[in-house]
């Protein structure tokens, strides 16, 4: 059985790994373009590419999905089922193209945070359990049939990259799973159960990050792990931007406006919310590097 993988960052890095390991035969990789990246704007290549080069696999960049000169490269390699994971919305020229189809891996358990962000609007939402989707792409994105899901625990301190480092773990496991059940003719396709409340996971923007001091002190906490490493949720000191990868929370009655800061100058950091305080533990200020808070205190005149 003919494959053609298609994804970008290191999350799908592993699925496609493991295909690899598991002697499947992967006749192209579909990533995106190169791009320039960083203060020295060097041209920047996508882990999946990376990866491919490595392996001797054959790599497809389109700039454009419906491009004439890519949907020829893309047939010639007569691949009998497309795989997707973290790449972009396919047009159905592409996703139907295969003769048994094309699959995605969802970083969730679908219907639930169908989206951009799943990692992080689970870990937001302050969910005890998350996991990943195999399912058969449709016109509706993140609608199709649903092969195969498994489900992962989120620890209470669990932060987005903790998830995320779980659920491509998992993830790579599935798809191996769900592979070869297509392969095998293995498998029976479920549509998505019915929910009368989807939680949805749209993409993440900057003003999405900004701390309300206002807020419960644990919906804020869960914000900020959900959140870290990236993009990072913020608040303002002196007018510069503090950026929190981890905190720790304090519930409880404060007797202080939402915002106060406290501190001892030395070993803590903490602002007061609604109904408790969060303690930040691991910063980075404005035209600083990231550091524990100890180490930002004894530079910093509060």
């Amino acid at each position: 059985m003919k494959i053609v993988f298609m994804g970008t960052p290191d999350f799908a890095v592993a699925s496609l790994n493991a295909l690899v390991q598991a002697g499947f035969d992967v006749v192209g990789v579909v990533t995106a373009a190169d791009k320039p990246a960083g203060r020295g704007q060097k041209i920047h290549e996508s882990a999946v590419k990376q990866y491919a080069i490595a392996h001797g696999l054959k790599v497809l960049q389109p700039l454009k999905l419906k491009d004439s000169e890519f949907i020829d490269e893309l047939k010639a390699l007569q691949a009998d089922l497309q795989v997707v994971v973290a790449f972009r919305m396919l047009p159905e020229m592409v996703w139907n193209m295969p003769a048994k189809g094309t699959i995605n891996l969802h970083a969730s358990l679908l219907p639930q945070y169908r989206g951009a962000a799943p990692i992080n609007h689970a870990i937001i939402n302050g969910e005890k359990e998350s996991g990943v989707t195999t399912f058969f792409l449709k016109h509706e994105i993140d609608t199709g049939d649903v092969i195969f899901s498994e489900k992962v625990t989120i620890a209470d301190d669990d932060t987005a990259g903790d998830l995320h480092d779980k659920l491509m773990s998992t993830g790579a496991d599935l798809l191996v799973k769900t592979v070869t059940a297509i392969a095998e003719g293995n498998y029976t396709e479920q549509p998505q159960p019915q929910s009368a409340t989807l939680k949805h996971a749209p993409k993440i923007f900057k003003e999405h990050c900004l701390i309300d001091w206002d807020q419960p002190a644990r919906s804020i906490y869960n914000l900020i792990r959900g959140l870290s490493p990236y993009p990072t949720a913020f608040t303002k000191l002196n007018d510069k931007t503090l950026k929190v990868f981890k905190a720790e929370l304090e519930e409880g009655e404060t007797g202080a406006a939402a915002g106060t800061l406290k501190s001892d100058g030395k070993t803590y950091l903490k602002f007061a919310a609604q109904d408790g305080y969060i303690k930040f533990t691991d910063l980075q200020y404005e035209g600083k590097k990231r550091m524990q808070v100890d180490e930002f205190l004894r530079g910093m005149r509060l």
